[in-house]
């Protein structure tokens, strides 16, 4: 493993357990050359997956982007960290089971409006609004005007 401070090639794993979820193991490293402290997970990847871009393009999946994009839909909302590594590794694993080397960034934003839909209200609109291109405010309240005719609204984010 690479040292993310001196880019040394020799560490040292001084630590190793279960992350929280038990779906990766988490790694203390020390760098011998420069005794730099990082953390790394190890998970199970079941195959490699590409993600088809609506340009055509295509780009490996990037579980870190997801978690990001999904950690700023849900900034500055009562979500506990657990829960959404819980959702990007269970959107993760569907994707995976699939049977697909390839999926569509149409289903993974599916599969993450669906996941923010059970966590929070307000993040899951959030998304929408970046996954969905709103481009004025009258398209969030046609949305919000959708969701409450399928009764959707009434129940995310609260359990």
């Amino acid at each position: 493993m690479r040292c993310p401070y001196c880019g040394g090639e020799d560490t040292q794993v001084k630590d190793s357990r279960p992350s929280e979820d038990n779906t990766a193991i988490r790694r203390r490293r020390v760098c011998v050359t420069c005794g730099g402290r990082f953390t790394t997970f190890e998970r199970v990847q079941l195959r490699e997956l590409m993600v088809v871009k609506r340009s055509g393009r295509r780009v490996p999946l990037d579980r870190d982007k997801l978690a990001r994009s999904v950690a700023i839909a849900l900034r500055k909302r009562p979500v506990e960290p657990e829960r959404v590594e819980q959702m990007v590794s269970g959107i993760v694993r569907q994707l995976e089971n699939l049977g697909e080397s390839e999926v569509t960034a149409e289903q993974i934003g599916h599969l993450v409006m669906e996941g923010l839909k059970a966590i929070d209200d307000v993040a899951y609109v959030r998304f929408a609004s970046v996954y969905r291109n709103f481009r004025e405010a009258k398209d969030f309240g046609v949305f919000l005007d959708e969701l409450a005719s399928r009764g959707e609204g009434e129940t995310g984010g609260r359990d």
